[in-house]
């Protein structure tokens, strides 16, 4: 039966994680990209099927196609960075996850909401800009990889970002000191358990080479911090630590139940985590779909090693619980 359901994703961000991870498990595999990157996917040759398009914003009208060759979907940050919520629940395709999830993660008003909800330590957020009286960061809606965001400790630092960034909707957050850690989640909706999968730390340009430069020297440079994502790097967590993590995926999974319906959140998922000098978790953002983090993590992860006798990134993880859902006749229960 897994023979016949193959599994498609847009060829950018982690498919190529995703379309090996299937291949792992049996399936034949779809990449639907641009003409520029389908070498990429010739290269490594994890997909069978390659469906060119002129830009990823014409991803939705692959839709009959993709329902004709049986084939779920497989979201990750360029299906939020490049479709709308609109396009992407009108899509008849199989799509694994919780399509409901979409306005939640989209809506960073909505989705303090839901942290809030799952009683999580989160920073504070300011309403208005001359509100402003400690480091914040703003923050566009969607997920941009950090294009766009900026650092303002004062109302007229705000403004100036505006200048350059625009007025499209964003959230003005205080800005927590210490290590950013993202943690990888899988939470099985077959059988309800919650595994932490990965993690890791963004390389993020200009604002973590700007550490090489001694604060005197940086007089007079006139450099705006930018946290545009270049890259990731595998991070370990403290292991007395480890229990809280898996407390606050518990947490956010029991909170979209509440939220967003019986089905909730399920399949991968990532908090962005600030942790301070006195070992405190913040909870900065969530990410419901597979992160390009774990992209540092093939074959494995050290968490997934201890958990499988088998080679398991979290795309090959993905492919599993399908497989597994279309043996025991659930596969209606992970696609929407």
């Amino acid at each position: 039966m897994a023979k016949e359901v193959k599994i498609a994703t847009i060829g950018s961000h982690s498919a190529l994680q995703i379309l090996k991870g299937a291949h792992d498990e049996g399936f034949k595999t779809i990449a639907v990209t641009t003409p520029k990157a389908s070498k990429v996917y010739e290269s490594f040759g994890v997909a069978d099927q390659i469906i060119e398009i002129d830009h990823f914003d014409k991803f939705a009208s692959t839709d009959r196609k993709l329902v004709e060759e049986n084939a779920v979907m497989i979201p990750h940050g360029s299906f939020t960075a490049h479709l709308s919520l609109e396009e992407s629940k009108r899509m008849n395709a199989m799509y694994y996850g919780n399509r409901d999830i979409l306005d939640w993660e989209f809506d960073r008003v909505k989705q303090r909401e839901w942290l809030e909800a799952a009683g999580l330590r989160i920073p504070k957020n300011f309403t208005h800009a001359h509100e402003i009286d400690r480091p914040t960061i703003a923050k566009y809606y969607g997920a941009r990889g950090g294009k766009g965001y900026f650092f303002a400790k004062t109302e007229k630092e705000f403004d100036r970002g505006i200048e350059k960034f625009g007025r499209s909707p964003l959230i003005i957050q205080e800005y927590i000191i210490g290590v950013p850690l993202y943690i990888h989640y899988f939470h099985s909706s077959l059988t309800g358990e919650l595994e932490i999968m990965s993690m890791d730390k963004r390389y993020e340009s200009n604002v973590d080479s700007l550490g090489r430069i001694p604060l005197k020297s940086q007089e007079g440079m006139e450099i705006d911090p930018s946290f545009v994502v270049v890259g990731n790097m595998p991070l370990v967590l403290r292991e007395s630590l480890l229990a809280e993590a898996i407390e606050m995926g518990e947490k956010l999974v029991k909170a979209s139940e509440t939220l967003m319906g019986p089905k909730g959140l399920y399949g991968p998922f990532c908090l962005e985590t600030i942790i301070t000098p006195e070992q405190k978790f913040y909870i900065i953002e969530v990410s419901a779909r597979i992160v390009a983090g774990t992209n540092c993590f093939i074959p494995n992860s050290p968490y997934t090693a201890l958990r499988y006798d088998v080679p398991m990134t979290t795309g090959r993880r993905i492919a599993l619980e399908i497989r597994r859902g279309i043996e025991q006749g659930r596969l209606e229960e992970l696609v929407g």
